[in-house]
Order: C-alpha cells, then sequence, then structure tokens
C-alpha cells in the first residue's frame, strides 16, 4: 500500500484518532527524520519532548504522551507492535518474483499450485509441490520431493535441499541453505567415514529465517523447527536440532547437533549451545552466550566478559588466568584463621 487516510489507517489499527483524519499518510520514518506525510510513533515517554519539534504528520503514541503532541494522533496501548503492524500496511517491498519467468526450469512432474511465482533462473526439481501463492525468487533452488506450503516466500539464490518440508506463510531470505549434509563422521585408524544423513527438515508455520543462515539435515531423525519461529541471518543449525513454537535466535548464534530448545526462548546473538542436551521454554540467553549444560529453569541466562577498556581488562585476564592460585591461597588462610579462632 502506498498510501492511506489518517482515519482508515487508524480503523485498521485500532488505534484511537486525535486529529484531522483525511491526512494521507504515505510512509513511515523515525521521529528525527520524519516529514510531511509521515507517520513516526513514540514507544519510550523518555523522548516525548522530541514531540514539540517533529515535521511529522502524524504520531503513534500511549494516551500519557498525548498532551505532548502538536499533531495529528493515533492513540494505542503499544506503540512499538502498532508501528509493527502499521509498517506491513505500508510496506512497498516488492515481491521476490512475478509470474513465472521464461528462464525458470521446472520438472514436468512438479506440482504448482494457484498464482504461484517463479523467478528468473530457478530451478524446481521432479517431484515438488509449491501451494498456493508460494513465490520462488530468482536463482533458487527447489530440490526433488521438497513440499513448500501456501503463501510462503524465497527471496533470490536460496537454496532448499532435496524431501524437505517448509510450512505456510514462511519467509527465507537470500542465500540460506535448507537441508545440507549434517556434521556426521565416524572415525577409522585415523580416516574421516562419512555417514550419509538421511533425515529431512521440518519447518512449521509462519517461521522466517534469515539470509546465509544453514539448517542442516538429521542424520536419521529430521531437524525440526517449530510454528512461529524467527532466525536471524548466519545462524548454523546442525543436524536433529529441534526449536519449539515462536522461539526467536539473534543473528551468528550456532546450535550443535540433537539439541531441543523450548517454545517462547529468546537466544542472543554470537551464542553457542552445545548438542545433545536440552533448554526449556521461556529462557533467554543473552548475547554471546556460551550454553555447555541443559538449563531446566526458565530465566535469563548470560556468560563471558561485558566489554572493559583494555589496560581493566588485562588484569581481569591475569586475576582469571590465576584463579586457581588465588583459591589455594584464600582454602590456607580460611584454614589458619580457623585454626587460630
Amino acid at each position: 500500500m502506498s498510501s492511506i487516510r489518517l482515519a482508515d489507517l487508524a480503523q485498521q489499527l485500532d488505534a484511537e484518532l486525535h486529529g484531522d483524519g483525511d491526512i494521507v499518510i504515505s510512509g513511515i520514518a523515525s521521529m528525527q527524520s520524519a516529514t510531511t506525510g509521515q507517520i513516526t510513533f513514540l514507544a519510550n515517554s523518555r523522548y516525548r519532548e522530541q514531540l514539540a519539534t517533529i515535521q511529522a504528520s502524524a504520531v503513534v503514541l500511549t494516551e500519557a504522551d498525548l498532551e505532548w503532541c502538536k499533531t495529528a494522533a493515533l492513540v494505542v496501548k503499544n506503540p512499538y507492535l502498532t508501528y509493527a503492524r502499521m509498517a506491513q500496511l505500508l510496506d512497498t517491498t516488492p515481491q521476490p518474483a512475478q509470474n513465472i519467468a521464461p528462464s525458470a526450469v521446472i520438472a514436468a512432474t512438479a506440482k504448482l499450485g494457484n498464482n504461484v511465482s517463479v523467478g528468473a533462473n530457478a530451478v524446481i526439481e521432479s517431484g515438488v509441490e509449491l501451494g498456493d501463492d508460494v513465490v520462488i525468487g530468482a536463482g533458487c533452488f527447489v530440490g526433488k520431493q521438497t513440499r513448500i506450503g501456501r503463501g510462503s516466500r524465497l527471496w533470490a539464490n536460496v537454496t532448499i535441499y532435496h524431501e524437505i518440508q517448509i510450512g505456510q506463510d514462511c519467509l527465507i531470505q537470500s542465500g540460506t541453505v535448507i537441508g545440507a549434509d549434517g556434521f556426521g563422521y565416524a572415525n577409522d585408524r585415523g580416516n574421516w567415514v562419512k555417514i550419509p544423513q538421511l533425515g529431512t527438515v521440518v519447518i512449521g508455520d509462519r517461521v522466517e529465517i534469515g539470509a546465509c543462515t544453514t539448517i542442516d539435515r538429521g542424520a536419521l531423525d529430521n531437524t525440526l523447527i517449530g510454528n512461529g519461529v524467527i532466525i536471524d541471518n548466519q545462524c548454523q543449525i546442525a543436524h536433529n536440532v529441534v526449536i519449539g513454537d515462536n522461539t526467536a535466535v539473534a543473528g551468528g548464534v550456532i546450535m550443535a547437533g540433537s539439541l531441543k530448545i523450548g517454545r517462547y526462548c529468546m537466544i542472543g546473538g554470537a551464542s553457542v549451545i552445545n548438542g545433545h542436551m536440552e533448554i526449556c521454554d521461556k529462557v533467554t540467553v543473552t548475547g554471546m552466550g556460551m550454553v555447555m549444560r541443559p538449563i531446566t529453569e526458565p530465566g535469563v541466562y548470560s556468560s563471558g566478559i561485558p566489554l572493559q577498556p583494555n589496560k581493566t581488562w588485562r588484569k581481569t585476564a591475569a586475576l582469571v588466568m590465576n584463579i586457581d592460585e588465588i583459591s589455594k591461597r584464600l582454602k590456607a588462610i580460611e584454614r589458619k584463621v580457623g585454626k587460630d579462632d
């Protein structure tokens, strides 16, 4: 949608309109950069003084911040959530493909639903099933017997291996690889013997996967990604990982094989998580977390040392390197004090 009346936008967002409903909104911008014809939002009351100088035609805010507003406003309970929904309504991002490109290679046995689009130089192999309204971007590869559900979209140069299952209304960004072999080998007197990966990847509905992420197929059982999961860019999801519904995984996360993560978890960027263990529901791992043991209680977990000035960090590192010696000396002092008492 390129533009909308403010009154119509208020109705669609279930917001309370204050001001001229005939204002035409053609875009969204930050409070600092918004100009006439654009709408902005105030998600944090600490910045309410900026309302006096903004150039936007309208603002999304809470009832508590309304008295500081000098423009038209949409009053809601959660401005940030409303911003997300408003951005969907005003989204001008083009589709990854339109119609069937002449250069697309589609096997005769592939089954395409209604209104499917396939971009230039994409390859759809035999036995593939694409549901209604599926969009396959330019240069994508969809392997044999793969099934992609209604409304899912693949941006350019996504690689989907054979026999993968992808649910409805998924979004997969460019460069992602789903279904490559997991890292499975046996050792024969120093020589690595490859173990064929015979499982697959099953992805639920409404899953979004960022650019250049890899999700490996299972060794025997399947790698499973639940409904509503969101995975950021450049993540590595190893074979037989299970991720529960509505879990969020930030960029650069590495998950080792046969890890099971529960529902409604949040995994911070650049975290590394050991395999063959379980993380329960509603766990938050902060950025750069190193998870080496199972987590059985919901909560927030952290590891690593926050950034310090180099001089301070060198002292901290020196203490860490000598912690065994420090511990021995402390125990010796405690024993001596105990005897003296």
